[in-house]
């Protein structure tokens, strides 16, 4: 099969059976550090939802995890006078449960498809574009070929499979050391071109936050964590997170082909300190004067640790003001 075939089929197991987020999971997630980072989108989007001039608006999330972003970020709405109805974009019936324990008012959707269309959609993918499967192409001495994954007696290993059109490789790559290899995400490229379209058919905005790079470029980003530490992809599949480094120029690119406008992507740690986080951490540490050495941790790991590694970018509609923290 090919290693996007093989991530696939490996993230759906995972996801479906494994308690994967959390200190006693095997990775942890922005939202799960502190309260700090959903509340923090919360107002990014009500700011964005008052300067578009109030409007009818639906809030998505996309691979929300076990609800704790979509319940800090819903708080932090209300509080300024935004309620939407909440839409989930989930497949997995174990988050499905565990989202329903602290959104039991939700609608949850297995893809986009079904989402509403009678408003505004603003739409929050966080570490959701890093789990979609990766096609891979490496560099052979005879020309570029598909990278495949092989199973003999039970182990799984990346072989070189059939040869591939060099006009699948930018120019600019093709002659690429042997060894090489270009990684892209077909269908993170089909998700953005597809909510970009529902946008500049019924306006509103999503907001990407990832660790990712400008591409495309050459080199291999599929990674396995497990219980937080890295592990072999190619070992024990279904039982591993499987993840890949997200290429934010190309899925820009794919948004502004529909009429979207893209801004960023800027650092995680720029975009949170823009959006004030020091000052929420000086206010949360006032009222909890036992926790201050607790939140000053998270604020560092939000904005120095994950600061650099991670990226936030938004796509809004034509006629949409431009968003907060990303210019």
């Amino acid at each position: 099969m090919s290693v996007a075939q093989f991530m696939a089929a490996a993230n759906a197991e995972y996801y479906a059976t494994k308690a994967s987020v959390g200190a006693a999971g095997d990775f942890i997630t922005a939202p799960e550090i502190s309260q700090m980072f959903g509340e923090l989108i919360g107002v990014w989007l009500t700011d964005l939802w008052d300067r578009a001039g109030r409007p009818v608006v639906h809030y998505v999330e996309l691979g929300p995890g076990r609800g704790t972003l979509a319940v800090d970020a819903l708080r932090a709405m209300v509080r300024s006078g935004l309620e939407p109805d909440v839409h989930l974009v989930e497949t997995s019936p174990r988050l499905r449960a565990e989202q329903k324990r602290v959104l039991p008012n939700a609608i949850w959707h297995d893809d986009i498809g079904t989402l509403p269309e009678d408003g505004a959609l603003i739409v929050v993918a966080n570490e959701f574009f890093d789990a979609l499967p990766v096609q891979q192409v490496v560099r052979t001495p005879d020309g570029w070929r598909q990278r495949m994954v092989a199973c003999q007696d039970t182990l799984f290993l990346p072989v070189s499979g059939k040869l591939v059109p060099d006009t699948i490789v930018p120019e600019s790559l093709r002659d690429s050391p042997v060894g090489s290899i270009l990684e892209t995400s077909p269908p993170g490229v089909a998700t953005i071109r597809a909510l970009s379209q529902r946008l500049e058919r019924q306006g509103g905005a999503l907001l990407v936050v990832d660790y990712g790079y400008d591409g495309p470029a050459i080199g291999e980003t599929l990674q396995a964590v497990r219980a937080h530490k890295h592990a072999n992809p190619f070992d024990a599949p279904g039982d591993v997170d499987l993840s890949a480094h997200v290429d934010f120029a190309t899925l820009g690119a794919a948004a502004t082909l529909t009429g979207s406008t893209v801004h960023g992507p800027v650092s995680q740690g720029d975009f949170l300190g823009t959006l004030g986080i020091a000052a929420r951490a000086a206010s949360l540490a006032r009222k909890s004067p036992e926790r201050a050495d607790e939140i000053t941790v998270a604020h560092q790991r939000l904005t120095s640790e994950m600061g650099t590694l991670f990226r936030a970018m938004a796509i809004t509609a034509r006629g949409w003001p431009t968003p907060s923290g990303l210019s």
